[in-house]
């Protein structure tokens, strides 16, 4: 759940910071006190664009922060597959907006929006007042009834979507597969010579490394000869050299060692130092002994590396891509070299894969159409809980005429709202008021199957009033037996069933607007009821009202 959300230097906000709670929030105001910002800052913390005159001061940063509390097994699993760790079972989200742009951290890390947005997906849902809008979008229909069912749907859809990319990949080869003689003829010819040409330099993994490694050594041979030779001299050689020096210095200090237990301790670290300048001597003759510029091997080296080099430059920047290279160069010459057979295999393929699609696509349409005859029952419930009295909610299938990644059904919502009228598409038939109370219900039903805790409904109570409003709290209030609810309303019936109640107000000190969220004691919120019922005169009579509106509440929950 969302648990803090902090704001500073945004729009109306100077620096507000509000603590939100399980269960159903509710923030009303004045029209123009803010809320739409609350939202505004939301979506700017969970990666949403930023408007320029959100800013409230351009040269002060604005920040936005969103603590969340998350308790559900699964949603710690998914964070973590997106290698988010939480903290205390937190997750802080906060977005810095300066200079015209803008910087996002979970937990402190930096991430990019698009990270930003896959991590708030799993943390909340925010549904807006013209959220109902992608309703009249009938491939939405489809995404709902997919989400819905997801568990049921996700691995018969993730089966249909790999079979269809096999299904793309045959269909795109056979439908270039279709070369006249010449044609082959010119690529099979260029084939025989690309592959004569990697198979005779008989390319071994590794060896380009270590002709290299060779190739540098070789390279400054000479120069490394001379420096180890001169080296040697004055550390071994038989004139006055580094051993040689070393030697009279410890026949000096044994003729004394024996009258002094600190000269025979010097002497038995110079004897030690001797011996480890005879092993160095050693090791440098053995070298020179070893290694000897030769032009002959240095010429056949370069002229090695100058083929592989070539290679890399046609085929591929590893020896394992030119390998790679000529295992896919040698298959395709086969297949042109007897093209008759590979035109035969891959028909063969394609009728396969063709039928495999087909089959994973009607497996996935009939368990999408008993999920959807769930859902659309379980909405025509919601529906009638919300004053929608003889209304028929149905989603008819069709197929499409081509496959796709996601199946061959084409489906979309129909709706009759009234005794007798013929059932018709969802966007033809529902008025901007009903729209709201169809998403709501809608919503309401994937919300009880759905992972996310925290839901955000801004006004989508628009149009609205009387009993529907009532209905459409009560329906609010059971969502928010199982999620955390924050509801920006105008409705007091809505306002009313609040577990926790805010207000947003705009005030005005020395001619600088400001607007401030705070929580409201049980009186206050019995004001701000009255205040939404009565507008601007709050009388006895109102003040009561709103007192048993809010009793009535309490009832209910």
């Amino acid at each position: 759940m969302l648990q803090n959300l902090h704001v500073k230097n945004l729009a109306l906000i100077d620096e507000s910071e509000v603590e939100l709670h399980y269960g159903m929030n509710v923030l009303t105001g004045e029209t123009g006190a803010g809320k739409s910002i609350i939202i505004g800052s939301i979506n700017l913390a969970l990666g949403e664009k930023i408007p320029r005159e959100m800013l409230r001061d351009n040269d002060k940063p604005a920040l936005v922060e969103l603590l969340f509390v998350v308790d559900r097994q699964e949603t710690k699993e998914k964070l973590r597959e997106l290698d988010v760790e939480l903290t205390d079972d937190t997750v802080l989200l906060s977005r810095k907006i300066s200079a015209g742009r803008a910087v996002g951290r979970v937990n402190g890390e930096t991430v990019s929006v698009s990270r930003m947005k896959e991590i708030a997906g799993l943390l909340i849902d925010i549904h807006g007042q013209n959220e109902h809008q992608s309703l009249s979008n009938k491939k939405k229909h489809l995404e709902m009834i997919d989400a819905y069912g997801k568990k049921e749907l996700t691995p018969l859809k993730d089966n249909v979507r790999k079979l269809y990319h096999t299904y793309s990949r045959l269909k795109e080869e056979w439908d270039g597969a279709n070369l006249d003689t010449g044609q082959r003829q010119r690529e099979a010819s260029l084939l025989e010579y690309e592959v004569q040409e990697i198979t005779e330099a008989n390319l071994k993994v590794g060896e380009d490394e270590d002709l290299e490694e060779d190739f540098k050594r070789f390279s400054n041979g000479k120069k490394i000869l001379e420096a180890v030779n001169h080296a040697y001299e004055i550390t071994g050689g038989e004139m006055e050299s580094a051993s040689s020096a070393i030697g009279r210095a410890v026949r000096e200090l044994s003729m004394v060692s024996s009258y002094d237990k600190t000269v025979e301790s010097l002497e038995s670290q110079l004897l030690e130092i001797d011996s480890l300048l005879s092993d160095f001597n050693r090791d440098l003759s053995g070298y020179l002994d070893e290694n000897d510029f030769d032009e002959a091997t240095f010429y056949e080296m370069e002229k090695r590396l100058d083929v592989i080099n070539h290679l890399k430059s046609k085929y591929g920047e590893t020896i394992e891509e030119i390998l790679g290279a000529l295992d896919e160069k040698s298959a395709r010459l086969e297949q042109l070299q007897d093209y008759d057979a590979y035109l035969d295999k891959l028909k063969q393929q394609l009728s396969k894969g063709t039928e495999e699609l087909r089959q994973a696509s009607k497996e996935l349409s009939d368990a999408r159409k008993k999920v959807a005859e769930q859902f659309t029952k379980e909405v025509k419930q919601a529906l009638g809980d919300l004053n929608f009295l003889h209304v028929e909610f149905e989603m008819p299938f069709e197929e499409t005429p081509d496959f796709t990644p996601n199946g061959m059904d084409d489906a979309q919502f129909m709706i009759s709202t009234n005794p007798g009228e013929p059932i018709k598409p969802l966007v033809k038939v529902a008025s901007g008021g009903e729209m709201s109370r169809i998403m709501l219900a809608i919503k309401t039903v994937m919300a009880e199957s759905d992972d996310i805790e925290c839901l955000i409904f801004d006004e989508i109570d628009v149009g609205i009033s009387g009993r529907t409003a009532q209905m459409v709290s009560e329906k609010m209030n059971v969502l928010s037996r199982n999620h955390q609810i924050i509801v920006i309303t105008h409705l007091p019936q809505i306002a009313a069933m609040a577990d926790s109640h805010y207000l947003i107000e705009k005030s005005v000190n020395q001619e600088i607007t400001t607007s401030h969220i705070f929580p409201l004691e049980e009186e206050d919120a019995v004001k701000e009821l009255a205040r939404m019922l009565g507008g601007v005169e709050i009388t006895d009579a109102v003040l009561e009202n709103a007192k048993e509106m809010k009793a009535l509440a309490y009832r209910m929950k």
